[in-house]
């Protein structure tokens, strides 16, 4: 076992990630979906993100096998990265409480789907995003290992340029010239600019 304190710190991370992400699953298992454009691509997304942020870090904090991937990271480094992390975990748990019944994992919207433009939706129209690279940067800085620290950022990247087109595209198909109109007021990852 690689248990370390920056080890321990992300663990703690990813344990409130799922919490959080696990509550809002639970909360809209039962929301009828309107639209689905939820693809195989859309899934095998979902999955190595999944095997990013999940899988790879266990085998690192929980066997040797990765050992030979590591390097060394000032402990410094760690203090950044449990900063970053935490501030990717209150966007994510804010980017869900904003979407209330309005979330979901893949490319679906349900019957009485809204448009949502309050909260973090007021700054970033897809704040979700953000907080996976967030959390991916503080995954990289906690995690002092080439496969299992740098694997959520590529992860999240390919999920970002493959999946967002589709995203905003089925937005502009349901929403209209709502959400024409807030994608011309609002950034996409970071705020004001």
């Amino acid at each position: 076992m690689n248990l370390s304190f920056p080890h321990v710190v992300f663990a703690i991370g990813i344990t409130i990630y799922l919490v959080v992400r696990g509550a809002y699953q639970w909360q809209n298992a039962k929301a009828k979906k309107s639209v689905s454009r939820a693809t195989f691509m859309d899934w095998l997304l979902v999955v190595q993100i999944a095997t990013a942020q999940i899988l790879l870090p266990s085998v690192l904090i929980y066997t040797h096998w990765l050992d030979w991937a590591n390097y060394y990271l000032p402990q410094a480094f760690a203090g950044v990265g449990g900063l970053v992390m935490a501030g990717g975990l209150w966007l994510f748990w804010r980017s869900h409480a904003d979407l209330g019944k309005n979330w979901s994992v893949t490319l679906e919207l349900d019957e009485n789907h809204r448009l949502v433009t309050h909260g973090v939706y007021k700054y970033l129209r897809h704040p979700m995003y953000a907080s996976f690279f967030l959390l991916a940067i503080g995954q990289a800085l906690l995690l002092n290992n080439w496969v299992a620290g740098w694997a959520a950022l590529v992860a999240t990247t390919v999920l970002y340029w493959i999946r967002l087109p589709h995203e905003e595209s089925m937005m502009v198909e349901f929403f209209g010239d709502d959400y024409v109109n807030y994608r011309k007021q609002t950034s996409s990852l970071i705020p004001w600019k």
